[in-house]
């Protein structure tokens, strides 16, 4: 049957209205490279786990390099998230210690676009001792003011269980609480007042001669960077099958979302950027 042009009028404009009521995909940038981790594989999975759950496109900046320096692009650009909404800092560059690169790692952050941070992002670009007490506004403090939280080290790899903490809000809400498999936690040297903690990771550590003591440590939290930025981040996810996790990606999803301003009050995206 022909369609009559009236007809062929109203389908045309429907259809160009819902295209124009879809907002575009967040951008995402992915940092991942340097030591201890298998960042060849976890890009892909965390690039895969979060379009099929967001919409969002994940572009990737990646290094093989296994060392504690790895050769990250973005080094020396400060302008290295222009055009992104959010960036996700995944990198292990422990050794990355240089002033004027790590400003340049900070800029888009210092400009306004938030961040998510992710496991080994929290040992990276330490400048002076990670154990030492932070002076605010110092060059020692200023990754650990950008994350909210300074942690120095972790104990072994064992299961470690996760529990949320605020059960009502946006991160958490319909989440549920979880044990890993065997994982680093990462130690609490210093939560900043800038920060939300959000998830808490307990675990059993056995001593050499064979008595066991519970370690506790916040692994998930908000922070509020220089007033205005908004930053996610998360202490687990060392090894891939903690990464690949549904539990594990559905909360860094929900980071993303909380991050950039786009979640609703039960945790689902707001209006089309859910999937």
């Amino acid at each position: 049957m022909k369609l009559l042009p009236s007809i062929i009028l109203t389908l045309s404009l429907l259809a160009s209205t819902t295209h124009a009521q879809q907002p575009k995909p967040l951008r995402v940038l992915l940092i991942t490279g340097g030591c201890c981790h298998d960042y060849a594989a976890q890009k892909d999975i965390l690039k895969a786990g979060i379009e099929k759950r967001l919409n969002a496109e994940v572009t990737q900046v990646h290094t093989d390099d296994k060392s504690t320096k790895p050769p990250l692009s973005i080094y020396g650009n400060p302008d290295y998230a222009k055009g992104f909404d959010l960036v996700i800092h995944d990198e292990c560059a422990a050794g990355i210690n240089e002033e004027a690169t790590v400003e340049g790692v900070l800029k888009p952050h210092r400009d306004g676009i938030p961040g998510v941070n992710l496991h080994c992002a929290m040992h990276s670009y330490r400048i002076g001792g990670p154990n030492e007490p932070v002076t605010l506004g110092t060059p020692h403090g200023w990754w650990f003011e950008y994350l909210g939280l300074q942690s120095s080290g972790h104990g072994p790899q064992e299961p470690i269980s996760i529990t949320h903490l605020e059960t009502s809000e946006a991160l958490s809400k319909n989440l549920p609480d979880w044990t890993t498999i065997k994982e680093e936690l990462y130690n609490n040297v210093r939560v900043f007042d800038t920060a939300k903690p959000v998830l808490r990771g307990k675990q059993t550590v056995k001593a050499k001669d064979g008595t066991e003591k519970e370690v506790e440590s916040i692994v998930g939290w908000t922070n509020l960077y220089m007033g205005k930025t908004r930053v996610f981040s998360t202490t687990i996810g060392h090894n891939n099958g903690t990464v690949s996790d549904d539990r594990y990606l559905d909360f860094v999803s929900r980071g993303v979302l909380w991050a950039t301003n786009h979640i609703n009050a039960d945790g689902t995206p707001k209006d089309g950027y859910g999937k």
